[in-house]
Formats: structure tokens, sequence, C-alpha cells
């Protein structure tokens, strides 16, 4: 088996046997997606669903978003013989990782779910929330896709930021 490691903002898609698309998630959310007739699947990372509302994006920055993201792995499918219709998805992530910071995983799957509803694609499993992240291992040809919840750390407390200045006049922001 080759293994391709999919990383934040990243896609791919393979149509060849013995291919796994592998990444680890916490809070972001991938998306597996696979046609089951044409023997494509492909895989997403995304950090959020979607930028603020006023929110300024450089280019290089899109695939973070998951409004970009599916749309990419969508049309990379496309292009190797998957039909929109056939799709069926695999969701995993979205895990609320650090205590007080919200619900930010909570949002992202809620996000993947609408997107896959409204483009009519079925999910065939997912495995969202909690605390702990996943690692997830994906054979796009077979259209299979195996999740394994890593250890749970110990909670985490956001770190505040505390102002102290030391000898040499320089200002620290965290310790």
């Amino acid at each position: 088996m080759r293994r391709r490691t999919i990383v934040q903002g990243d896609h791919a898609v393979a149509t060849e046997p013995g291919i796994v698309l592998t990444t680890v998630i916490g809070s972001c959310i991938a998306v597996c997606l696979a046609d089951p007739v044409a023997r494509v699947g492909g895989m997403n990372h995304f950090l959020l669903g979607e930028p603020g509302r006023e929110q300024l994006l450089e280019r290089d920055h899109l695939q973070r978003y998951g409004i970009h993201a599916m749309e990419v792995l969508i049309n990379a499918m496309m292009s190797h013989g998957a039909e929109r219709g056939r799709l069926r998805a695999h969701l995993y992530g979205g895990a609320n990782m650090v205590a007080g910071l919200g619900n930010i995983g909570g949002l992202n799957a809620q996000f993947a779910r609408r997107f896959l509803a409204t483009e009519g694609i079925v999910v065939a499993h997912e495995d969202v929330g909690g605390r702990s992240a996943r690692r997830v291992e994906f054979l796009p040809h077979e259209g299979r896709a195996r999740c394994v919840h890593v250890a749970r750390a110990p909670v985490q407390r956001p770190t505040r930021a505390v102002e102290r200045q030391d000898r040499s006049g320089e200002l620290e922001l965290f310790r």
C-alpha cells in the first residue's frame, strides 16, 4: 500500500487500488468521498467551515475552509470520472479539543453535514464530536475508511497572556 498524508488545507483523489489516504484531525473535518461505480475516491482536511462574513482571505488560505475545500474535492473527483449523484461520504473530526474555546468542532461538523445535504451527497458513515483526535485512513478505490481515536490527552485550558518585563527590558507575552 502506498500512503499519502493529507494535511490541513490539502486534498487528494485516487483511482487505482493500493493507495491509502490518511490524516490526523481534532476539531478539523476530514471528508472522504467515493463513487463506487467509477471506483474514484478522495479526501480533504479543512480547518473551518466558512470564513467570517467580512473576513478578507488570501488565495493561499481558501482550502482551509470547507466551503472551498469541498468544491475542490468534488470537482477533482468528477475530473476523474466520478458522478455527483453517486458520491457517498464518510465524515470525521469535529472534536472540541480545548476547553473554553467554544464549539468549533461542533460547528465544523454542522457545516459539513449541511453542505453534503445541500449537494445531495449521502453520508454513509460519520464519527464526529467528542474530545479526542482521530487518525483516519481511507482506501479511495474501495470507498472504505477506518477511524481510530487517539488516546485522549488531559483537557487543555487556554493560557492567558501575562505581561512581564525581564532584566533586558524586553517584553514577555506568554509564560
